[in-house]
């Protein structure tokens, strides 16, 4: 009890000013206006999710459950016609039973701003930027990756940033700023819930080194576009880190720490998408420059690399839909790479490739949907089988019923790592 009363203390302090500034704007807003632009609603979200291979992380004693909690989201919306501003919050208080913890998520809270050809938003925001399909490239903001592999519903796999976005519209180009001064790292499976590859598993003293908040770690994404003759042109530029850390033993024989930072990273991308072929044909490129280690002589550091995505999604008949995609990524100075290659850690290979299936049929009505997506990881040979069924009771009650089916031949890969980590989920949603 003492646990939980000490973690709703943390998740307070943590949020209490921003949400006391948030819900004084907005409380001001609503008396302020005479037509009374306020709304409230959300919705209650039960996930449970059970690992179906009968084994258990070393020192996970609770249950065989990956996930089991209860989550009320609140979504409170103000606006002005007058001066055309608005204000949205979504919040979530969740009960984590598997973990005894009880908390506050804020998923978003920000205010919009429009002047001229400018629009602004200020506060905590999700972007989503790309045109990939569970594949990122130009997408580089933080990910939750338990969210993910866990059942948890697809919207949770994204996490705000604190930031100012500001937006530019013209017929000539639009374009859109991001500025980030809070560094945000992916949400990462850990040991005490994943089955993972850890070559340095014995050692314990871990500690993180984030970027500090100072202006010249702020980060920086502009994405510039346009359509040309029906085809979605867009550009884009990252000036920040790598979400996923890098690892730094003090000693590569017999490590007693490991350091885990976050490398510098710039980002050079471009993206297309059009009609084609009956369908939408999508293609995106981006090149990944490691500036801390730009000869790649760090084996802390990732290379930089080069990505390439191009995808299909075709309606094969109504309500039901095919989509394919192909990935593909290049280990840049790969010799540099080997020479400094130290034990221990996998050797990876000069490159990647992963193709994507996607099938999604709609049946009574569009209240039941089937769908699969699957990743396959060919230069890897690993896998994700993501199965599921859903269906909406009423307007309001809806459920989900999936699965998440890991494999690779080896347990060194990104998806071979969770070969023991297969799970069967299930979740009900009730609106208000």
């Amino acid at each position: 009890m003492l646990r939980v009363l000490e973690n709703i203390e943390t998740q307070f302090n943590r949020y209490s000013l921003l949400l006391l500034l948030l819900t004084t704007a907005a409380a001001e807003s609503a008396f302020a206006l005479a037509d009374k632009n306020l709304e409230i609603h959300g919705f209650f979200l039960g996930n449970f999710t059970g690992r179906t291979t009968g084994l258990r992380p070393a020192g996970n004693e609770q249950s065989d459950f990956l996930l089991a909690e209860e989550r009320v989201r609140l979504d409170l919306a103000a606006w002005s016609e007058s001066i055309e501003a608005s204000l949205k919050i979504k919040t979530d208080f969740f009960n984590d039973a598997q973990a005894g913890e009880f908390g506050l998520d804020l998923r978003e809270a920000y205010l919009d701003l429009t002047t001229g050809d400018f629009d602004f938003r200020l506060g905590r925001q999700i972007a989503t930027w790309g045109v990939g399909d569970l594949l990122f490239i130009n997408d580089v903001f933080p990910k939750d990756w338990v969210s993910f592999f866990s059942g948890r519903p697809l919207e949770y796999l994204k996490i705000g940033v604190d930031g100012v976005r500001a937006s530019y519209s013209s017929r000539a180009l639009n374009a859109v700023l991001l500025v980030v001064p809070f560094f945000e790292p992916d949400n990462l499976p850990e040991p005490d819930r994943f089955f993972l590859f850890d070559p340095f598993g014995a050692v314990l003293s871990r500690p993180e080194e984030k970027p500090s908040t100072a202006f010249d770690n702020t980060e920086l994404a502009l994405r510039l576009y346009r359509k040309i003759k029906g085809i979605d042109i867009s550009g884009y530029f990252y000036k920040g880190f790598w979400r996923i850390p890098g690892i730094k033993p003090d000693n590569f024989v017999a490590p007693v720490s490991l350091m885990t930072f976050y490398p510098e990273l710039y980002v050079y991308g471009l993206s297309a998408q059009g009609g084609a072929f009956g369908g939408v044909l999508s293609f995106e490129t981006g090149y990944y420059y490691s500036n801390a280690d730009n000869h790649g002589n760090d084996p802390a550091i990732l290379n930089s690399q080069g990505r390439f995505l191009l995808g299909y999604q075709k309606q094969l008949q109504e309500d039901l839909t095919l989509g394919v995609q192909y990935y593909f990524e290049l280990m840049k100075d790969y010799s540099a790479y080997k020479n400094s290659f130290s034990p221990g850690f996998p050797l990876q290979k000069k490159y990647r490739d992963t193709f994507t299936l996607r099938l999604e049929q709609l049946l009574d009505h569009q209240t039941l949907k089937l769908s699969l997506f699957s990743f396959y990881g060919l230069a890897d040979d690993e896998y994700l089988i993501q199965p599921q069924m859903s269906y909406k009771f009423s307007d309001d009650l809806s459920a989900s019923l999936g699965a998440n089916i890991f494999g690779g031949e080896k347990e060194t890969t990104f998806l071979g790592q969770y070969n023991k980590n297969d799970n069967v989920y299930l979740s009900a949603r009730f609106e208000f």
